[in-house]
């Protein structure tokens, strides 16, 4: 900040050394125009602090707040991740204490159908009994090993789910690093735009100025001569005026006399009207 005032004090300087140099008469001009290009030069490097220090507040309140969802993301994930094994530990004790009861029941209701036929039927319905149970024990062996194939694929579907959600992490983690780095792009590209605009600004200002007062001295110069033009011009309108004041003023009078004139035909037609009402209402 030192070396920016000490370089605007130096342009500053310079340029009204030249303009005192070059004409002396405008000295006053001179140093109304660089205290003001010096005032708006502070005005401008102040507006510019507090937007970067607001920036600046913004960005930690962002940082902040992305550190905080991201946690809160890790979180949710984990708690559904324990609710989710919990879920499985209990489906699987479940299905184990159920497998193991019908093992049972099915053993058991075997040995009693074959035992009840072992006693009251011959050789030949205990080779059936034997069969039916042979066929049971195949098809319960059939049934574990399906069971076991089950548990298989529902291992591999939830490894590929875990696969899938960790690749949809790392790729949502690379896209909000991306994103975050263009964010940064984003407002040093603008920062820089703003301050080029503000640049630009005060030399439109400065030309500006100048114009003005360039201007300001052809004004002052003709301002003498534009008094006389607009009291000749006054003098025509008043001329105007008068001429048009008379022609009201005999429109007028032409007016009143013949309204007069109409009143006087009206009140005629109603004297008439009046002498034939009455002859009228004689006859009735």
């Amino acid at each position: 900040r030192c070396f920016y005032d000490q370089k605007i004090l130096q342009k500053t300087f310079g340029e009204w050394k030249e303009r005192w140099s070059v004409c002396r008469e405008g000295k006053l001009s001179l140093r109304a125009d660089n205290h003001y290009r010096h005032l708006l030069c502070i005005l401008v490097f102040k507006a510019w602090r507090a937007y970067v220090s607001q920036q600046q507040g913004k960005r930690s309140k962002y940082y902040v707040a992305e550190s905080h969802a991201k946690k809160q993301n890790l979180l949710r994930t984990w708690q559904c991740w324990l609710v989710y094994v919990d879920v499985q530990r209990t489906k699987r004790g479940m299905q184990s204490v159920a497998l193991a009861f019908r093992e049972r029941s099915c053993l058991r209701i075997s040995w009693a159908v074959w035992r009840r036929h072992y006693q009251s039927c011959t050789g030949h319905k205990m080779n059936v009994l034997a069969l039916q149970h042979w066929a049971q024990s195949l098809q319960f062996r059939a049934w574990l090993q399906w069971r076991e194939l089950y548990l298989y694929n529902q291992n591999n579907k939830q490894k590929e789910t875990r696969a899938v959600t960790h690749n949809w992490h790392r790729q949502l983690k690379r896209c909000m690093e991306a994103w975050l780095g263009y964010v940064n792009l984003h407002k040093t590209k603008k920062l820089q735009t703003e301050l080029a605009q503000e640049h630009h600004r005060s030399r439109i200002v400065r030309w500006y100025f100048s114009s003005w007062r360039l201007s300001w001295e052809c004004r002052r110069r003709m301002h003498a001569h534009q008094k006389d033009v607009e009291k000749l011009a006054a003098r025509i309108a008043l001329r105007r005026v008068f001429v048009h004041w008379k022609h009201y003023v005999v429109l007028c009078v032409e007016e009143t006399r013949q309204c007069e004139l109409a009143e006087k035909h009206y009140r005629h037609h109603l004297l008439v009207l009046q002498k034939f009402w009455n002859c009228w209402k004689s006859r009735l």
